[in-house]
């Protein structure tokens, strides 16, 4: 089984870990794959970056499928791109934020959201709602870490303190981490917070490795059809869907 693990910044450093994170959880004889396009901003922290990592999200997501890949998962938590990705795909798409929030969802009445910079709980709220998850989030909270500087060894206290406010001021029952960038802190949290602490990169890939174990693949009707065959112009000449393609 091959599971392309695709960060959907440019940051190779934070690639790597998010793989790391993917790898421990995999199961013997599943390869992991983990990518970041090449064209795109270096950290996702608002609706413009968002929107301008989905193309070279799904150029990764095209090479996949010309080599084989049963699998993705989208490793940001604003799951940027989902639907386009499941459109192009024969296989399971798996958003971050998605599994996360239905794995802590399992753990107790209610979770907490600990995420990066205030200004993209809007979007992590709006993903509950999607989600079917509104009625387990209990808030989402902001450390206040630029996505980029959470390698830095003051982040780890700083989020475990966020984490620990949360819980305190949520009465919840888990957190789940608002960052691919926070997935190597997942244990280290549980032990300092005292409740369930979920890496939405290791629910992801559990859950995407599941789908593929129990066959089971996009179903292809409908929305999440493959794209309609068209032409694109500029910057975007190459993301044009030929005709066997969109039968494929």
């Amino acid at each position: 089984m091959r599971i392309r693990v695709i960060n959907p910044n440019t940051t190779a450093a934070m690639t790597a870990l998010i793989g790391d994170s993917a790898r421990s959880v995999a199961a013997p004889g599943t390869v992991i794959e983990a990518v970041n396009p090449e064209m795109g901003p270096a950290s996702i922290e608002s609706h413009y970056d968002e929107a301008l990592s989905v193309p070279g999200l799904l150029a990764e997501i095209a090479k996949g499928e010309a080599e084989g890949v049963d699998a993705y998962v989208i490793a940001c938590f604003g799951d940027p791109g989902l639907d386009a990705a499941r459109e192009l795909a024969r296989g399971p798409v798996i958003g971050i934020a998605e599994a996360a929030m239905q794995s802590a969802s399992h753990l107790g009445r209610s979770f907490s959201v600990v995420t990066t910079l205030a200004r993209t709980a809007g979007r992590a709220w709006e993903l509950a709602e999607r989600y079917g998850m509104e009625r387990f989030c209990a808030q989402v909270h902001a450390c206040e870490i630029p996505v980029l500087e959470l390698e830095d060894p003051k982040a780890r206290k700083v989020i475990a303190d966020a984490c620990r406010d949360a819980v305190a001021a949520d009465n919840s029952d888990a957190v789940v981490l608002g960052c691919a960038g926070m997935a190597d802190l997942c244990e280290f949290l549980t032990q300092e917070v005292g409740v369930p602490v979920v890496d939405g990169v290791a629910a992801a890939t559990l859950t995407v490795q599941s789908l593929v174990t129990m066959k089971l693949r996009k179903s292809g009707r409908g929305e999440f059809a493959a794209p309609l065959p068209k032409t694109y112009v500029g910057l975007l000449a190459d993301f044009g869907i030929e005709e066997k393609e969109a039968q494929a």
